[in-house]
Formats: C-alpha cells, structure tokens, sequence
C-alpha cells in the first residue's frame, strides 16, 4: 500500500479511509454533506483513484488511470455545467501534476498525462497552455473521445502556441500532427468553419482540402467565401484559392468561376473551361462571363476545335440574348406599353400651385423631359416622345421633339434614342441613322453617343460602334468629338480594345486639344481599360496632368483626368502606390483630388479598414473653401465600405457623423456616398436621411440629397419615395435647377419601368462588376460639381448610368436556350454562413412562375423537382436541365 494517509500533506485525500480530528476535515464533511449520495460516491471513488494512481504497483495503477479515465469520458456529455468528476478532481490536480513528475517514462505516465491534459481544461492558468503541454506529452490516442469543448480548447492553445514557436523559430511537426487530428474531428462532426479557422491560425489551409468531401464541400467553401471579405490582403486570396481547390475538385464548376471572377485571375476563369467538359454546363458559365462583363478567348483548348460550339458559346458571351430576355420579362409583368414623363410626374396627386408653373414649356423642363422618357422607357425599343413616327395623329408635334430642346440639350435628346432601344443593336441603329444626315452638330454628337449606348455592355463579331464612331473622333467640332468618344467609353467599357486605344491615345498628349475633350478621352479609356493597371494609359493621363495649364486644371470637367486615371486601377489595391506618389508632385490645385480619387479606386469594394480610416482622416480635416478632394474622399469611403453587408451599415453611421460635424464641401459628397452605399436598395433609414437633406438649406446638398433618393430607388418604382419626389416637385417648383434634379430622380425610381437595377454587385452580392461600379463612380463624381457639370452642358454624362443598368431578373432557360416557365421561390435571403445542418436559405418567400423579378436581397430557388439548374446562384440566366430522377418518381407513383 501507498504511504500511511494519516501522515500525508494532501489531508483531503485522507477523507476515504481514516478518520481524523483535523478541522479542515470537518469542512470537508460539511461540504459533503451538501451533496446528493449519488455525487458522494462518485467524489470518494474518485478521490480512491487518484491514491491508488500513486501506488507502487503498476497494474494497480493502471486499473485507477482506466477507471478514471471512464469516469471523466462518460461525464463529459453535457455542455452546461463543469462535469462531475472535473469538479471533484479539481483539488488534486497539484498532486497528480507533481507524481506525474516523480514518474518513471513508461505507457502508464502517458496515459496519466492524457488525463492531467484533460483536467487542465478547467484548471491551468490562463496563458500556461498546460492542456497543450500534457496532449503532446500523452499517449497518440484519439482526441475526439474526450469531447467536443475539450477539442475547442485545444485548438484555441494550439494557436498561441503556434505564434510563440514561429517568433522562437522552433520546429512545429508535432503541433500539425495534433492539428491534422483536430481538423478530421471538426470536419466529421460538421463544425467545418472551426477547422477552417484552426488551420488560418496556423497557416495551412491546404490541409483543409483532403478532409473535405461532397457532403460538407458547400458549407466548408460557404465559410471561406464569405469570410474572404473580412480579411487583408493577401490572406483573402489565400482563402478564395482554397475554395477554387475545393470546388474544382468537386466539379462544382459555375461556383468555382465565381470564384475566379471574384479573384480576377484569368488564368484560374480558363482553368474551368478547361476542366468543364459539359457543353450545357459551359453555357452556364458564359452567362456568368457576360454579366460580369468579361471576355474569354474561345481558342481550340476550350472548344476542341468545335466552331457551332465556339459560334454557340461566343454568342453568350457576347451578350447578344440580353435583350430578348429582357423583354420576355416585360411581356410577362404586362409592361410593354410605353411611358411618358407626365405618367411619371403624376401631376395631377399635387397640389394646385405647381401645376400651374409645370405647363411652360421650358428648354430645362424639357430637357428633364428627355431623361425621364429615356429612364424610363430604357430597352423597351418604344416610347411616347422620340420613336413615334411624326406622322402620327397630333399633328406632327411628337416627331420634333428633338427640336424642343435647345442646343446641346438635342445631344441628350438624340443620344436617348439609344437609350431605348438599350442593347437591341440591329433595331437601334436603324433608328440612330437618320440623325447622322442632320446639319446640326449637336444633333450629331447625340447619335454618336446613342450608338455607344445601344452596344452597351453587348459585343459584336462585327464591331458597328468603332465602325461608325472611329471616323468622327478627330473632327474638328468640339461636341462630335466628344460625342464619339463618349460613346467608344461606353460601348467598349471593360473591354480593353487596342484599336480604341491607339484611336484615342494621341488626342491625350495633343496639347491644342482643349480640356473638356481631353478629360472624356481620359474616361473612356479609363473605362475601356477598368482594372487594368495599364501603364502607357496612366503615362499618358498622367503627362497630361502635368502639361495643362492652372487655369485649364481649374476647369469642373479637369477632375475627370484624375478620375480616369483611378478606373485603371480600379480595385487593385497595392499596385496604384507608384502612380500615387507621382500624383503628389501634380499642381497643388488637382493633387490631393487625384490623390483621393486613386486610393477610392484602387480600393473599391474591397472593404479595406485601413483605408476606410485614412480616408476619413481626409475628411476630418477643416479646409478652406477652395479645396475639392474631400469630395472624392467621402465618395472613395463609401466605395470600399460597399464590400459587405456589416462594413455597409457602419458606412451609413459614419456618414451620420459626417453631416453632423463635416465642411460644406463634405456635406455635399455625403449625400452621394450614401445613395452609392444603398443604391437600388431603398433602405428606410436612408431614405429619411436624404428626405431631410433634400430640404436642406444649401442648395448643393439638396440636389445631391435629390439625385440620390433616385439613385437608391434606381429601378424599384418604390412608392414612399416617388411620393417624396412629387412633394418635392411642388415644394420647389420655382426653383429650375432642383427641380430639374427632382425629375431625373423621378425617371431613375422607375428605371426601365422598374425592371431594371443599378445595382454593381450580382451573384449573390459576391462579385463587383467593373464596368457597373466605373459607370457609377464617374456619374457620381460628376454629381460632386452638379451646377457646372450636370446643370451645365454636360449632361450627357448622365448617360453613364447605362454602364450599370441590368435586368434585376431570374429567367430559366431550357437546353436549347429557350425560355421555360417553372415555378420558383422568391424570398429574402438568409445568412446560413456556419450555421449547422440544411438551414432555409429564403425566408417570408412567394411562389411565382419564371420568369421573375428580384429585389434587393431576395433570392430564389426553384420550386420544382422537374429540372436541376446548373447554376448554384439563381439569378440572370439559368440553364435548366430535366432531372433524370424525376422521372422514374413519377411512373412508380
């Protein structure tokens, strides 16, 4: 036997066998009185073991370690309180920790290292990682028998210790063998995300992916995807190419070249063409590519020398079906009737005394007239106002509507007509053509841009917008010139076409070219080159920067120089640094502007916290009136707070503060910023906001505040804010300027009659079209100066908007691209991220057949087990295929 108990230091051991009069005993007693018999039983068999482990013969020994080993393993059930026996073993664990010590290195020392490492859970010191510590020491056993809470804790300390030994440069086998266990208990007990997290600690993701298998390979990809957002770079790369690993090797291939999108790796978007071998799948893929505006060499690796397939594949991709969907859609919602500006005004739900005043023909009236009709009635190919044959029954007065307005408002008028006939390329330019005969430069200029509009965002084997444009760009008449290279900007955006580029490079460095030519140049090849980093451009803008005079960079429009040279590097963080500090030896009148223009596109939609702070540190400062980078500032802030849903709602709080403490100048950007943090998404707290500021004294913030109700409403035909606009039609009927600005609100709320979105994010809000997010930027920008630019002769550059209009629809295609009607689910997505089990990924859902709408959002699934689609996110076009299953179900029943 042990030692005499009575002469042990440890009296509470003492308590099974011999009584005796120590006082601390009495407590012990009085203690134990309190517990139920069962628990007594359980603490002095417990307190037996814990002597008998300190015997001198082994096999007694042993028989204690397995006895209490059982005890603890079979108590370790309930997650809510300390278990049992941990509890009881608490006072011993000094005891077994200096035995464990004085003992011999033998099997039994690792079995009672097992068991301190478990008792450590709840009685190390915080810090010590002695839990950590015993495991290593302790036999190889399984880790997962002991316990879910026991694994977690593990984990947490495998963490430190990880840091701790990469500072100390110490070997880590030993801790990716415990990690390796640790992970294939995770992923076998579906807490994927706990895996994923224990492995960025200790920086081996790829271990994730052999662990993974087709059950638990969305959850796990889920997780990293969305998690992606919250991390900086280069760790989010990291994440995203471990969920391109995992959903290649699944062959969950429309996933996989999100991804890739998401990654803008063109390498890993060919990858999955190479790797897809399903020509419905492929077609799938080149809808994705089309929304997201990218194009795909279709050489013979791709195809396999198949030219129907290439004709088939190239024509997606292309966009060329866009229309046709889109007006599918309108059919089915009953729509198709055009709309003219008074549908929209309703003047008739106001008050007597604006009405009065709205009847005067006035040019700036009738130039609102010409947006709202083209918002409006956008892709529709008809309206009320410029297609209506002037022949027609009111005496001809339709027809010349274009010579209702004066000057450069008839570019706008011409240039809406492509606006209507949006992506509809054969029909539009039938209609464009006649104005190209007209004598009127003006009118001139608007076709040209009508032309880039129609071929928006749609590409063609036979390029008509170079063909017509190319000619007209180096004419003399300022307006032409800059009508046809509005429209290249917005036919090619994203595109990166080298003949548009060698076209209009040299106009860049000619110095007799005046400014406002030179600063669409600028855009329209920032637009085409969007993301692309490409130097010779940048050269180009940045010369220009340096060589035109101060007064010429003075000019409103010289700010698009600056923002051109941003949408090169739309997006891509870290590489823009070089060009910034060039930007810091500019003339002191554009160089903090095109500095801030710079930092807010490189880093758009990236959700960057260190430069959400120094942008805001931009705007904390208190300026002179002169100064216009603060601006671009708050702008650039609310474009990378746009990146996920939690740094989007604390964008919107820091803009409170912003217009509470903020200059002028910063007042008048808040506004915009907020109507780009929610555009097309008319949340009520915004709303509000920007219905105080539209009343706002300063009349600079009240037409931001106006234009921007529009822009959150983009799209939605929202009722409570076209109700705010026609309040606001009276409230300032005697005011052109808002109310100009409160018309083109009007005509963006109903976009497309509310078929149409602004929106830049699709899939799911997991990838940031370009084009979308440049066509927004530059039409913001503009709005920062509204009375030169857009209350001036430039505003046409409304028109930029076209870059980010897309049909908000779900439409379900069959195997030969025709459309079919299947019932779906439309509902407000939930978050599922981490969630265990099949959560419901829709909630508060209405079942309409396709094809349909979706709000801000919403999601859809299909409600019918009929057909499989091939695409995992529903939105745009999906490929439906029938399921081969379905079948079979049907004949047996």
């Amino acid at each position: 036997m042990a030692q005499d108990p009575n002469q042990s230091t440890n009296s509470e051991q003492a308590s099974v066998k011999v009584p005796s009069k120590d006082p601390k005993k009495k407590k012990d007693e009085k203690k134990d009185e309190d517990l139920s018999d069962e628990d007594l039983a359980l603490k002095q068999q417990l307190e037996l073991y814990v002597e008998r482990v300190q015997d001198s013969d082994p096999g007694v020994q042993k028989l204690a370690l397995e006895s209490m080993r059982q005890e603890i393993r079979t108590s370790t059930s309930s997650m809510t309180s300390v278990p049992k026996p941990l509890k009881f073993l608490r006072p011993h664990y000094g005891t077994l920790k200096a035995y464990y010590e004085a003992m011999a290195d033998t099997d039994l020392k690792k079995y009672l290292a097992d068991i301190l490492s478990v008792l450590a859970l709840t009685m190390s010191a915080e810090g010590e990682r002695e839990s950590l510590k015993y495991r290593l020491l302790g036999s190889e056993g399984d880790i997962g028998s002991w316990g879910h809470e026991y694994v977690r804790n593990l984990a947490g300390e495998i963490s430190q210790e990880y840091t701790k030994r990469q500072i100390d440069e110490t070997p880590i086998d030993d801790l990716m063998e415990l990690v390796q266990q640790i992970v294939a208990f995770h992923v076998k007990h579906n807490a994927e995300p706990e895996a994923v997290d224990l492995l960025m600690e200790v920086e081996d993701l790829d271990m994730l992916i052999d662990h993974i298998d087709s059950t638990n390979y969305k959850r796990t990809c889920l997780y990293l995807t969305s998690f992606a957002s919250y991390l900086p770079s280069p760790d989010d790369m990291l994440v995203l190419e471990i969920a391109f690993a995992i959903y290649t090797k699944f062959e969950e291939h429309t996933s996989a070249l999100c991804v890739a999108l998401r990654m803008d790796n063109s390498h890993y978007v060919r990858q999955v063409f190479v790797c897809c071998s399903d020509l419905l799948k492929k077609k799938q893929l080149c809808y994705i590519l089309a929304q997201q505006g990218v194009t795909l060499e279709l050489d013979d690796e791709l195809i396999h020398g198949n030219e129907e397939q290439r004709e088939i594949l190239q024509e997606i991709m292309n966009n060329a079906k866009l229309s046709e969907g889109y007006l599918t859609l309108a059919r089915d919602i009953e729509v198709m009737e055009p709309k003219s500006p008074d549908d929209i005004y309703k003047v008739h739900l106001i008050d007597g005394r604006a009405s009065a005043g709205a009847s005067v023909d006035s040019a700036r009236q009738n130039l609102a007239a010409t947006f709202v009709n083209a918002f409006v009635n956008a892709g529709f190919g008809q309206d009320k106002l410029m297609t209506v044959p002037s022949e027609s029954s009111s005496g001809g007065s339709t027809g010349s509507w274009l010579f209702k307005n004066k000057e450069h408002g008839k570019a706008s008028a011409a240039a809406s007509l492509g606006l209507i006939h949006l992506w509809e390329v054969d029909a539009g330019l039938a209609q464009i053509d006649k104005y190209f005969h007209s004598n009127d430069n003006h009118v001139i200029a608007g076709a040209l841009l009508a032309v880039g509009i129609v071929n928006c965002g749609i590409r063609n084997e036979c390029d008509p917008a170079y063909a017509l444009l190319a000619d007209y760009v180096t004419k003399d008449d300022s307006s032409i010139r800059i009508g046809a290279i509005m429209g290249l900007g917005i036919a090619y955006a994203g595109t990166q076409k080298v003949e548009v580029l060698r076209l209009l490079a040299p106009i860049l460095i000619d110095l007799k070219v005046p400014i406002d030519v030179i600063a669409f140049t600028a855009l329209s090849l920032g637009l085409i080159y969007v993301g692309s980093c490409h130097d010779d451009i940048a050269q180009s803008i940045i010369l220009a920067l340096m060589e035109r005079s101060e007064s010429e960079l003075g000019e409103p429009l010289a700010r698009f120089l600056s923002l051109g040279l941003g949408l090169l590097y739309l997006g891509k963080q870290e590489n823009v640094d070089a060009t910034v500090e060039v930007a810091k030896t500019f003339n002191e009148k554009i160089s903090r502007y095109c500095q801030a223009t710079l930092m807010s596109c490189a880093f758009a939609g990236t959700g960057n916290v260190l430069k959400v702070q120094s942008l805001l540190g931009l705007c904390a400062e208190h300026l002179d009136k002169g100064e216009i980078h603060q601006g671009p500032a708050v702008l650039g802030y609310a474009l990378v707070a746009m990146a996920e849903e939690l740094g989007l709602e604390m964008g919107i709080r820091s803009l409170e503060h912003l217009l509470q403490y903020g200059e002028q100048n910063i007042r008048r950007a808040v506004p915009l910023a907020l109507g780009l943090l929610c555009i097309s998404n008319p949340k009520v707290n915004v709303m509000d906001t920007l219905s105080r500021l539209s009343h706002d004294s300063d009349s600079e913030v009240a037409m931001a505040a106006t234009i921007s109700l529009g822009l959150i409403g983009a799209g939605t035909n929202n009722a409570r804010i076209a109700g705010m606009l026609r309040n606001l039609s009276s409230y300032y009927y005697k005011d052109a300027s808002l109310l100009f600005c409160v018309r083109i609100a009007q005509g963006l709320v109903h976009l497309g009659k509310g078929l149409l979105t602004l929106a830049p994010y699709h899939s799911d809000r997991f990838l940031l079209s370009p084009s979308a997010a440049a066509g927004l930027i530059t039409f913001l920008h503009a709005c920062l100066d509204m009375k030169s630019i857009i209350l001036g002769k430039y505003h046409y550059v409304l028109y930029y908007l076209v870059l980010a209009m897309q049909p908000r629809m779900l439409t379900t295609v069959d195997e030969n691209l025709k459309p079919i009607s299947v019932p779906v689910r439309v509902g407000q997505a939930v978050d599922v991220v981490g969630q265990a089990g099949r959560p419901k990924t829709i909630t508060g859902f209405q079942t309409h057949s396709t094809p349909v709408l979706l709000s801000a959002g919403d999601r859809a699934e299909l409600a019918t087990e009929k057909y499989v689609a091939l695409s995992s996110i529903l939105e745009g076009f999906v490929i439906l295929k029938e399921n081969p299953e379905y079948q079979a179900d049907h004949h047996s029943s």
